[in-house]
């Protein structure tokens, strides 16, 4: 079992991803704008099985390297952290770029809800950028000297998903709104996108020197 303070630093981390648009967010904002607040809903709802699915995957796999070698183990560790720290830097570097870009909704084609569910899976599970996310986040804040590794794995990954899916049920309910919100305040997702990557970076650092 994950301590709560690990717990605590992986959600800190999650919220911080969610506050900067990205595709989910968008292929919600679609969803619920194109076509209803329901569509939009199923899409969050898929999107969230597809990151528990990725977890679920990574979980197992990771444990059983971690199994086989402690070096493979510190040196995906390292990495990790390193690839948080990136993904801070990343978000301040393009902070100035993010708040200026329009949040547009595309045209969806009309769906049944459980179509668009099984589309939000695929389109997690199946992302090559998640799945490298998933690999490489997660294992920094596992600790391998205790017991429980494959399940701190499995709830740090699902922790992962459940913190970005209220900004995705917001963007489900109030798409249009938050939309024009965000279109119109190009301070206010300049100051988010900051944030956000101030938390990466600090978490990033705190990693690789533990």
């Amino acid at each position: 079992m994950p301590t709560i303070e690990t717990i605590i630093a992986v959600a800190a981390a999650g919220i911080a991803l969610s506050l900067s648009p990205g595709p989910s967010m968008l292929y919600v904002l679609s969803r619920s704008v194109g076509q209803s607040r329901a569509a939009g809903l199923a899409s969050a709802l898929g999107l969230g099985l597809g990151g528990i699915l990725l977890a679920l995957v990574a979980a197992f796999g990771l444990a059983t390297i971690y199994e086989q070698s402690q070096l493979i183990y510190r040196a995906v560790t390292i990495l990790g952290a390193l690839y948080i720290l990136y993904l801070g830097i990343t978000m301040i570097y393009n902070a100035e770029q993010s708040a200026q870009e329009t949040m547009i909704v595309n045209a969806v084609e009309q769906e049944p809800l459980y179509k668009i569910v099984y589309q939000g899976v695929l389109v997690e599970a199946l992302n090559p950028k998640t799945v490298l996310f998933f690999m490489a986040f997660i294992p920094p804040f596992v600790d391998v000297s205790r017991s429980t590794v494959t399940l701190q794995l499995l709830i740090l990954g699902i922790l992962v998903p459940l913190t970005a899916l209220p900004s995705d049920l917001v963007i489900a309910f109030a798409g249009g709104s938050i939309a024009n919100l965000a279109n119109g305040n190009p301070k206010g997702k300049r100051a988010l996108t900051w944030v956000g990557g101030l938390v990466l970076m600090g978490l990033g650092l705190r990693l690789f020197f533990v």
